[in-house]
């Protein structure tokens, strides 16, 4: 019930500060942490942007996922956590452990801690990662009883540290939770309006869409999903009847292509995406960029893939009704014109 107080883990992140900015306004007090005390007023920015004046509402707990250390103090009093934080590093990691140990890990640490105060439920926020890999290409739309094979060829670090924290999550529930309740969450790409400089990775592909920092459009297909609806998932979890032990796949619609993206932001947004490329890149292109770009090789596995999610479960359960892929695109693209963060942003909003 509104007034009781909520845990975001990582409010600083993009889904946790509009999970925040939401349970706000529901009339929740909410705690969050953050890794260094010093990046307050910075989610206090961020949630302005989103029209929030948090004031006394708001306190923040310093908790790092790969330390024991402020954890208890974090979750003391709370009757809800919504651990959103994970490691997401647009560049491949060194070692596949430098995400894998801190996601699974991390999970481990916040349920513990939870259990131990007495939290009524965990909402998890997990991906679309730790479901539609590592599989044979097939017809129908992944759902929320499918995994990612960890073992797959296609799978790489994120990926395998998503699907690991997650089932490692729900076997902890399984064997020590208690009376601990459990909810997850898995989105495909996040998107939609940016409260500042920190968002999530795929923004970026909006962003350099934009600023025309992309020649062409590889051939990728991939969800899509509006942080907004990502964080009313979230906060629906914490408290419906029919999520608890329950998995939901968050996805407005069908899957995308990065040029119907394109196509979307051009119809969309006039001049001020005049940048923004059409030409589909050829595929020997994007493997010729991958020799010099690290991060271009972590899509190299998805290139030309068609997959597609289904949010039926999501729909029927929670009664969840998302934005368009459309309307989540355009948000992205004009939240980040608006804030500044694009080349000629001024100029091109005038």
């Amino acid at each position: 019930m509104a007034g009781e107080l909520v845990l975001v883990t990582g409010g600083s992140g993009f889904i946790a500060a509009h999970c925040i900015l939401q349970l706000l306004e529901a009339g929740y007090q909410v705690r969050t942490t953050v890794r260094s005390l010093s990046r307050e007023n910075e989610v206090r920015a961020m949630l302005r942007v989103g029209g929030a004046e948090a004031g006394d509402r708001l306190t923040f707990a310093a908790a790092d996922l790969t330390n024991d250390a402020g954890w208890a103090e974090a979750v003391a009093g709370c009757a809800y956590v919504l651990h959103v934080a994970s490691p997401f590093p647009p560049a491949i990691p060194a070692h596949e452990d430098d995400l894998i140990i801190p996601a699974r890990e991390g999970a481990l640490r916040v349920l513990r801690a939870a259990r131990d105060a007495g939290v009524k439920r965990v909402v998890l926020t997990s991906s679309f990662a730790a479901i539609g890999y590592g599989q044979k290409p097939r017809g129908r739309a992944f759902n929320e009883t499918d995994w990612t094979d960890p073992n797959g060829d296609d799978v790489r670090a994120y990926v395998k540290s998503k699907t690991l924290a997650e089932k490692a999550a729900w076997d902890f529930i399984e064997r020590e939770g208690g009376s601990l309740e459990l909810s997850v969450v898995n989105p495909v790409g996040v998107f939609g309006p940016v409260l500042g400089p920190d968002y999530s990775t795929s923004i970026l592909l909006v962003q350099r869409l934009m600023d025309g920092a992309m020649p062409g459009c590889p051939r990728l297909y991939f969800g899509a999903v509006d942080v907004r609806d990502v964080a009313s998932m979230h906060i629906t979890c914490m408290t419906h009847p029919g999520a608890k032990g329950e998995r939901f796949l968050a996805v407005a619609g069908d899957f995308i292509s990065i040029a119907q993206i394109a196509r979307i932001l051009k119809t969309r947004l006039g001049a001020a995406a005049k940048r923004v490329p059409t030409m589909e890149l050829p595929d020997f292109l994007v493997r010729l960029a991958a020799m010099r770009d690290p991060a271009v090789q972590q899509i190299l596995p998805e290139l030309g893939k068609r997959k597609n999610g289904s949010n039926a479960k999501a729909r029927r359960v929670l009664g969840w009704q998302p934005r368009s892929n459309e309307e989540c695109l355009v948000a992205t693209a004009e939240s980040l014109i608006r804030l500044g963060l694009l080349k000629d942003a001024q100029k091109n909003a005038a």
